[in-house]
């Protein structure tokens, strides 16, 4: 494993969401610093008995979805 990904949405209420793309973790934040903090320990917690395997990088992949209207 070379990296974890992790897909960013933010929510309605101004929040944010993390999944991971390839393990299953899951967390969410009110703001950005909390959300990294918060991804970090989430991965620490996944691989709690294979401390190598949570010292992999990771990365934040922030996801807009925006509707225009012409």
């Amino acid at each position: 494993m070379n990296e974890l990904v992790f897909e960013i949405t933010q929510e309605g209420d101004g929040g944010f969401c993390a999944e991971c793309l390839t393990e299953s973790i899951i967390t969410q934040a009110d703001t950005w610093d909390e959300l990294r903090r918060h991804v970090r320990e989430a991965v620490q917690g996944y691989f709690f008995d294979q401390p190598e395997r949570a010292q992999v990088p990771i990365r934040l992949h922030l996801v807009r979805d925006e509707v225009l209207v012409a």
